[in-house]
């Protein structure tokens, strides 16, 4: 019954796109090196802990690296400074709790700005503190915003969602238009057994463009507490509000973890103190003695009004990339 509004959703994608191509719709320079990290799915793809790698690789090259996001999923509207570079400015609920994951991660090295109208906070943070570079996290299809590289992350474990357009399935635009990115990371990479099927058509719709597989880790887990969660040997009760939690809970497994059960929340979910006497219910009913969240809810319990029986602790994950002295090239050259 959607099917029908997929393809006219098709339609409008691609006039758009034309009239970018055409020149009648402007994109502009953000006056510095441009890079795009985005999608052609919705949902989760992988794609942050990549905006956080690329925004290192940058720092490392001596750039002064500036992340421009939405801030999806944020309380509050207008721009928010998240980070200055030096420190954390604001909670998940004022400024999104990717871009606040984002700053905790790359405290220091990193400036971070949620607007939606990312042409004029590229213009500001430039003015107000030097920036040689921009990252558009999410900005694939933000055509309004010149880039220098466009790179696309495509999901091993669910890449085209089932080859359905919005809003009858998870596809932001049509396969084709992946001929306008200049290189491809299939995210995810560790979780497929065989990427050859899935390359072979990537190719078919970008065969000129570099194609790199990335690799998602559980790098560790954090309470405070020295001592690795895997040599504790307890059960563990997983649970997290992202866009595809499947894979966090089969990265827990992976790493050796006893996953006792879990639950999993809408994406971008704010959690109640309803939720997590839910949760530490059901974590006891299962026999597990440790919460286990991501760095994205992370963020969002931190809140004073949210009071934790159990101990919880934060995953980090971190992608690793197949050929990477050819990537960081890529990214890095001027």
């Amino acid at each position: 019954m959607l099917r029908p509004l997929g393809w006219l959703y098709g339609q409008i994608i691609n006039l758009r796109n034309s009239l970018y191509d055409r020149g009648i719709l402007k994109s502009h320079s953000l006056g510095a090196r441009t890079i795009s990290i985005g999608n052609i799915t919705t949902g989760g793809t992988g794609k942050t802990p990549l905006v956080a790698y690329v925004a290192e690789l940058l720092a490392e090259g001596g750039e002064k690296v500036c992340i421009l996001t939405r801030g999806y999923g944020r309380k509050s509207s207008g721009r928010v400074l998240v980070s200055d570079g030096e420190e954390l400015l604001v909670d998940a609920s004022e400024g999104g709790d990717e871009p606040v994951e984002l700053a905790r991660k790359l405290i220091g090295k990193q400036i971070i700005v949620a607007d939606a109208d990312r042409v004029s906070a590229a213009r500001w943070a430039k003015e107000e503190f030097g920036v040689t570079a921009f990252i558009l996290d999410d900005g694939f299809q933000h055509r309004r915003a010149k880039r220098d590289l466009d790179i696309v992350c495509i999901d091993a474990t669910d890449p085209f969602a089932g080859d359905r357009l919005l809003p009858a399935g998870r596809l932001r635009e049509p396969l084709s238009n992946l001929n306008r990115a200049d290189a491809i990371v299939i995210t995810r990479s560790n979780l497929v057994d065989d990427l050859a099927e899935l390359e072979q058509r990537i190719a078919r719709f970008s065969p000129n463009e570099p194609v790199f597989r990335s690799r998602t880790e559980l790098a560790s887990a954090e309470s405070g507490s020295s001592i690795a969660l895997a040599d504790l040997g307890v059960p563990v009760f997983a649970f997290c509000a992202i866009g595809n939690p499947e894979n966090f809970f089969e990265l827990i497994r992976r790493r050796g973890y006893a996953l006792a059960g879990t639950a999993k929340f809408p994406d971008h979910h704010y959690y109640t103190q309803t939720d997590v006497t839910d949760i530490e219910a059901r974590a006891r009913e299962c026999g597990a003695s440790i919460l286990l969240t991501t760095g994205k809810d992370a963020v969002k319990l931190e809140s004073p009004d949210l009071k934790f029986d159990m101990q919880c602790w934060r995953a980090d994950i971190r992608t690793e990339i197949d050929d990477d002295e050819r990537f960081r090239r890529l990214v890095t050259s001027s």
